[in-house]
């Protein structure tokens, strides 16, 4: 469609498709991967626990309720943060900076990802609706966060920790404790290896006043941090597989996290952060899904049907 065509009739679906993409791109809707492993073990945990068999709506619909979260607070997050993203050399080339997306796609996508959440909290069980509100809130915090505290990596930990707990309520619709400790590993382990990435700040955030654990104390400090963060998390995994009575595989899956936790950690150095992103986005991806392949393998052996 010519220009002078799309000036009469409005733009063409093309356009529409572009900034569908252009939000996509803007919430980087692949790194679910890190968050939704451990949401689907604790579902499958939930589900072998009540019936020893996988129910395959309730997976969908936790599936869409995962990814509708994250988008939405991915979105907010890049809206709240456009302002101190185009004052970053490494974030002056995101789509709210470069005007890729605009602040009203942005927001009609947030909204958009916000009622896919809530609808799927709705249609799991009454208690998902009612706590949906609560699992709202840290995803809107924690952008602001880093103007008010040097700790906004705990906040976007207890952000993370809601997913797991979430999930296992939607399969059983109550509390769980077991559900607690693995969401409290996920949120030690991201808000662990949130400091890992804003490490590559510091001097932008110390130049924009914006506050980090990197930023106030410094990048050895906050490696160390991290360090002592994922040896928590492995300790609250191994809490979690003695509550659920974990077999052999489930295991075998901790002592491959505890690895990559122990290569991830050789990657990055406080004066060598050349391979911080291997460090970041690859073996953190692996890290979830190595261990939920060893938990749903685990589950089956164990007469998880489908």
């Amino acid at each position: 469609m010519s220009s002078t065509a799309e000036g009469v009739l409005g733009p063409g679906p093309g356009a529409d498709v572009g900034r569908v993409r252009a939000f996509l791109r803007l919430v980087v809707i692949e790194h679910s991967v890190f968050a939704l492993p451990f949401a689907y073990i604790a579902a499958l945990s939930a589900m072998f626990r009540e019936s020893r068999s996988i129910h395959w709506w309730q997976l969908f619909l936790v599936t869409v309720a995962m990814v509708g979260m994250r988008t939405f607070a991915m979105a907010a997050n890049r809206i709240i943060d456009r302002e101190i993203d185009a004052r970053n050399p490494r974030t002056a080339g995101r789509e709210l900076v470069t005007g890729a997306v605009s602040v009203r796609t942005a927001w009609t996508g947030a909204v958009v990802a916000l009622a896919v959440f809530l609808g799927a909290a709705a249609l799991l069980n009454p208690l998902c609706l009612a706590l949906a509100p609560l699992a709202v809130l840290p995803m809107v915090v924690y952008p602001y966060g880093k103007r008010f505290t040097d700790y906004p990596h705990a906040i976007l930990g207890i952000a993370q920790a809601i997913g797991p707990i979430g999930a296992w309520i939607a399969v059983t619709g109550a509390w769980s404790w077991d559900a607690a400790v693995l969401g409290l590993a996920v949120g030690i382990w991201i808000g662990g290896f949130d400091l890992i990435y804003a490490c590559q700040d510091v001097t932008a955030d110390r130049a924009n006043g914006v506050r980090s654990v990197p930023a106030r104390f410094g990048t050895a400090a906050a490696l160390h941090a991290t360090r002592a963060a994922h040896l928590v998390t492995v300790g609250l995994l191994v809490g979690f597989g003695l509550l659920t009575h974990a077999g052999v595989f489930f295991w075998l899956g901790l002592v491959i996290v505890a690895g990559a936790f122990v290569y991830e950690h050789t990657l990055v150095r406080p004066r060598d952060l050349s391979r911080l992103n291997r460090a970041f986005f690859q073996v953190n991806s692996f890290i979830g899904i190595a261990l939920f392949g060893c938990a749903l393998l685990d589950l089956a052996v164990r007469g998880l049907g489908l």
